[in-house]
């Protein structure tokens, strides 16, 4: 049997939406992605994936066209790297709304098990998806930071579509 049914021709635009991004796995790569980890080893070492799990959650990331493969040389051969679309940069006011969401009404297990939506423009975290609460600015990943405690001591700017993404360490393991 299979796990869930294909939503993609419902009426419902939510339904049509959580199709592509109502599975856990896939909001986390696209996470990563975010963070500028787009990296098949680094995303399976950071996430913890089983390999067929990552390579199928990719491929529909790839197919839904939210990511695209860009190449890179990693010493001794030519590699493939996951970007951002445009149209998987539209998707960060859904990822934004999830982290807030959880923030004010999950409990942290630790106090490093937190994760803030920056504005980078003025510095000041944000309880808006799409806004920020700080100065009323529109959020997009070119002006927005998420600051996970668990991976950096500092907000990480975002990747954007068409640009390289932002240099900083992947250490830790969860986010």
């Amino acid at each position: 049997m299979a796990l869930r049914s294909d939503w993609s021709q419902r009426t419902c635009s939510m339904a049509r939406g959580l199709d592509i991004l109502g599975d856990p796995w896939s909001m986390l790569v696209l996470r990563e992605v975010f963070f500028g980890n787009g990296r098949f080893d680094a995303m399976k070492q950071r996430l913890g994936a089983a390999d067929s799990v990552l390579t199928k959650r990719l491929a529909g990331l790839l197919d839904a066209g939210l990511l695209t493969r860009r190449p890179y040389d990693d010493g001794g051969r030519t590699r493939q790297e996951y970007v951002l679309t445009a149209k998987g940069e539209d998707a960060l006011p859904v990822l934004n709304a999830v982290v807030i969401w959880a923030e004010k009404h999950l409990p942290a297990p630790s106090g490093q098990a937190h994760m803030f939506v920056i504005h980078s423009g003025c510095g000041e975290r944000t309880s808006s998806a799409d806004t920020c609460t700080a100065c009323g600015e529109p959020l997009t990943a070119s002006n927005t930071s998420w600051h996970s405690l668990s991976r950096t001591a500092d907000p990480v700017p975002l990747a954007s579509a068409g640009t390289e993404a932002p240099a900083h360490p992947q250490n830790g393991t969860a986010a």
